[in-house]
């Protein structure tokens, strides 16, 4: 049996950066840190933090990108993916990720029902690199649970 299943709650590191492959599909990378705390033999409270990259595709990329920026909470649920290559010297090298397949926003409205963020702007179309099957066969959960109306908070 084979399982490749990921659940990732955290912070972005940084603001998402979006971009669109020359078939126009929109790819989107985040850094999310995840804090662990606990206490250590002698009761001296610990912390471990752990950076994870990130990526989502299609819609579920455009979502992370117009609502989400630097230091908001998300809980992730997506798969490993490990990239491979050979770097300026020749050497081969590489980097587990994980390919995002839904979200959900983490933190809630305010009183009033503002949101405590306002959605960012899409950015001008770059080009990302070209991935011919970005789910690797997997269906994607859509949106995140984000609806037409806008995120669920």
């Amino acid at each position: 049996m084979n399982l490749n299943k990921v659940m990732l709650a955290g912070n972005l590191t940084r603001d998402p950066e979006l971009k669109y492959t020359p078939n126009n599909t929109a790819v989107c990378n985040i850094g999310v840190a995840s804090n662990r705390t606990w206490r250590d033999k002698d009761g001296q409270k610990q912390e471990e933090v752990t950076f994870v990259d990130c990526e989502a595709w299609g819609k579920t990329g455009e979502a992370i990108n117009e609502y989400l920026t630097k230091g908001r909470p998300i809980f992730i649920e997506g798969r490993l993916k490990l990239d491979q290559w050979q770097d300026k010297e020749g050497q081969n090298r590489s980097k587990l990720k994980v390919v995002i397949d839904n979200f959900q926003f983490v933190d809630s409205k305010p009183e009033g029902g503002q949101q405590q963020h306002p959605p960012r702007r899409q950015p001008a179309r770059s080009q990302a690199p070209p991935d011919p099957d970005p789910n690797n066969g997997y269906e994607t959960g859509g949106m995140g649970g984000v609806s037409e109306d806008g995120p669920p908070f």
